[in-house]
Formats: C-alpha cells, structure tokens, sequence
C-alpha cells in the first residue's frame, strides 16, 4: 500500500510531502528541508495529533443524529402524530441537508479553513441535538434536525480533503480510521438509545438529546486549530501567489471542470445510491424487524449489529482499496451481500434476523469504500476537494427520494414486500457504476480532455 501511495504522491507533486509537513505545502513545491510554515501551530506534531483525535471524535458524531431516531421512529411518531408518509419526510431530510450544505464546505473551507468549519459543524450538531427533541411539534423538530445535518453536511464532505492534505501517503488507513470510528458511533447510537431512553425515564426526548453531548466534546480537538488555514482547498488568491506547481492547471479548483469527468459521475451515483440504501436502513430497518414481531429492543440490536459491521470492514476495505487497481470486484462482493440480505427480509425477516443484519452491515460498507475513491480519484488537495463535494451532493441529491418512496409504498401497500424490491432494485445499477468508478484514472485527466 504504502509503494502504491508513494507512487501516486509523485504524481501530484514534485516534493514528496512529510508525515508532518502542513497541508499547505502540497500548494507549492519548496526547497527540501525547508521549514513547511515557520511559526504556525500546525507545523507541529501536537497539531497533527490533534488532528487524528478531531477527526476520530468528529467521525463518532456524523451518524447518531439519524440512527438514534431510526431506533425510536415508532415513540417519535406517536409523540409528534406523524404518519407514514411524513415519517417517510423525516427519514429523507438527511440526504437533502447533505446535498444543499455539503456544496457549500469547499468555499467555507477556502475563507475560514477546513479546521474552523469541522469545528463549526460539530457545534451545529450539538445544538441541533440538543434542541429537537424540545422544539415542539413536526415542524420544529425537523428545523432543529437539518441544524444538526448541516453540521454534519459540511463534515462529511471536508474529511476526505483534510486526510489528504495532512496525511497524503495514508490515505487509506487514515480513510479507514475515521470510516471505522463512524461506523462505531453509528452502531453505538443504534444499540444504547433505547436502553438510554429506558434508563432516563421512558420518555424519548431525553432518549434523542443526551447525543449531543458527544457533539459537543467534539469541538474541543478543533478549537486550537482553527486560526489555521494551510489545510484549506486551494483558493484562486493562492494560485496566484504560487503558479509553479507539480500539477498542471488542471488542478486547480478554479480550473476543473468536474462534470466533464465520466468517472466524478459514476462516483457521484455511485455515492447516490449506496447512500439511497444506507439511510433506508438507518431509517427503516428497525421498523421492519419490529413489524415482524421482534421487540423494540432487539430490534435496535439488530441494527446496531448492522451499523457495527463497519467498524473493522471499514478499516480493512479502504487499505485493501488502495492495492487494487481497480476497485470493481468490491463493489460487487458488497452488492452481493446486500441483495442477499433483502431477500433475507423478504423471506423470513424474524426468523434470519440476525444473519439478514449482517448481510446489510457488509453492504452498507459500499460508504467507506466511496470515500476511499473520492480520494483516489483525484490528484490534488484542490481536486479532491471538487470531487468530494461533487459526488456527495450530487449523491445526497439522488439518495433524497428512496427513504420517502419506502414510506409512502409501506403505507400503501400495508406491507414490507414493495419497499424491499425497490432496495433490490437499486442495488443493480449501485453495482454498476461502482464498478466504472472503480476503475484507475483520476478526474483531473477525464476533465483536461
């Protein structure tokens, strides 16, 4: 892993960046041995450290926002009066708010640097959290959730760009850690919300705010950081105080013309369905299982085992990601996995429950597996930064109808058997543009052509 990624670093630049060389110094070549920013705190090893310790906590909160309602949909319907399809609404909001806000990360990230909006983001969360349970009726409840989600929008797209810019020969492991550290707050969220509820009284409103208190130790890594602008995307003002680069023009931010690429599309889909299927799980799985007859509970356990899968599968898939030339043959091992675990739930959803859940746990590590590429198809810091933003807001755009659509066909069928042939039916073309995607070439060659 560690030839591959030296070989692509050589191919971004003409000085191969240190372990603890300032994100900054992939703008411009300098002399070897010169002193990356003198004076700055991230030119120093406490930065870096902080940096691993702030994406890891920020990781841990990208996903209890919505896998601590999935647990409790049922509580919170009742509580708000909700019905199916508005739930249905509910369940879409997060897509939505990914693909509105997420646009916006890479402009914030160039005035405010990437550290000061994850910092940001993390705060929106907390406050969001903390706030919608106590909002009072549908409407408020849904404002307070998309402050948390914009929080969490503009996170989920500057991860990728800071693990580039600190840690550009780790790319995958460091992809790995913060994947892994997700997936754990994500299950974490899924298996201790209800026994949470239970414990602070029954009442689900507390049961839903206590998260945010992770969100908010969260800020903490970030604030010494944040006067720190060296790990922003390349602004056009940069550019002009440095055009002597180890890339062409082509990579610069300003320069990339990211919809000529074939490959930032197949990923942007890609990303669109895998997260269509992720937030239909997240959303609705629980309430399947329950509507089979499996307690609230077990039901929330089960969709802890699924969101737990991602811990140590989204360590391994990104490093194993970046050996292959071509990441094809993962996606459809995960494909595979996922439409194994619908017909599982069609067939015998009580009686495979568990089995079911870790089919879906694998499947669902299609995330990690996107980001990785997000990182591997590009070059740059700056092209990185286009791209991620691209694929997640043109994926979280695609991805908006699917947890709607599974509500209303669940409320007019009566049934579960039409919303699992839709999720079967998207985990085809998931599986084709996963495999265009995957293949080796960056979107800054496809963009100059």
């Amino acid at each position: 892993m560690m030839g591959l990624m030296a070989r692509e670093e050589t191919t971004r630049t003409t000085t191969s960046p240190t372990e603890h060389q300032t994100p900054a110094a992939t703008a411009a070549p300098r002399a070897p041995g010169a002193d990356p920013a003198p004076g700055k705190p991230a030119t120093r090893a406490w930065a870096t450290r902080l940096v691993v310790i702030g994406i890891v906590l920020s990781a841990l909160n990208l996903r209890p926002a919505i896998t601590s309602l999935g647990a409790l949909l049922e509580e919170v319907r009742d509580g708000l009066g909700m019905s199916g399809s508005v739930a249905g609404v509910l369940t879409s909001v997060p897509p939505l708010c990914f693909a509105v806000f997420g646009v916006m990360a890479p402009r914030l990230a160039r005035r405010f640097g990437p550290a000061a909006v994850v910092c940001a983001g993390m705060a929106a969360i907390g406050a969001g959290l903390l706030v919608r349970p106590y909002a009072g009726g549908t409407a408020g409840f849904l404002a307070a959730s998309a402050l948390a989600l914009m929080g969490i929008a503009v996170s989920n797209v500057l991860m990728p760009v800071i693990v580039k810019r600190w840690f550009p020969d780790r790319v995958g492991s460091m992809t790995g850690l913060y994947s892994m550290a997700l997936a754990l707050g994500t299950s974490s969220a899924a298996a201790a919300t209800v026994p949470l509820t239970n414990a602070l009284g029954g009442d689900w409103q507390p049961g839903l705010a206590v998260w945010a208190v992770l969100a908010l130790a969260a800020v903490l890594p970030w604030l010494p950081l944040v006067r720190d602008r060296g790990a922003a995307p390349a602004a056009p003002g940069a550019a002009r105080q440095a055009p002597a680069r180890g890339t062409s023009a082509g990579g610069e931010a300003p320069a990339l013309r990211i919809t000529r690429s074939r490959t930032a599309w197949a990923l942007a889909v890609f990303f669109g369905l895998q997260a269509t299927a992720a937030y239909i799980t997240m959303g609705w799985m629980a309430q399947i299982f329950r509507d089979a007859g499996v307690s609230a509970g077990t039901a929330g356990l089960l969709l802890a085992v699924t969101m737990v899968m991602g811990v140590p599968l989204a360590f391994v898939i990104p490093r194993l990601a970046t050996r292959l030339p071509h990441q094809g043959p993962i996606v459809l091992a995960l494909g595979v996995c996922g439409l194994a675990g619908y017909a599982g739930l069609y067939l015998a959803p009580a009686g495979g429950a568990w089995a079911w859940a870790v089919l879906l746990g694998v499947s669902n590590c299609a995330f990690p597996l996107a980001l990785t590429m997000v990182g591997m198809r590009a070059r740059t810091g700056a092209g990185v930064a286009q791209l991620s933003a691209f694929a997640q807001s043109t994926g979280y755009l695609i991805s908006i109808p699917g947890p709607l659509l599974v509500g209303v066909l669940n409320q007019s069928s009566g049934g579960w058997g039409l919303p699992i042939a839709l999720m079967c039916a998207l985990m085809v073309p998931q599986m084709v543009v996963g495999w265009v995607a995957g293949r080796d070439r960056t979107v800054e060659e496809e963009a100059a052509r």
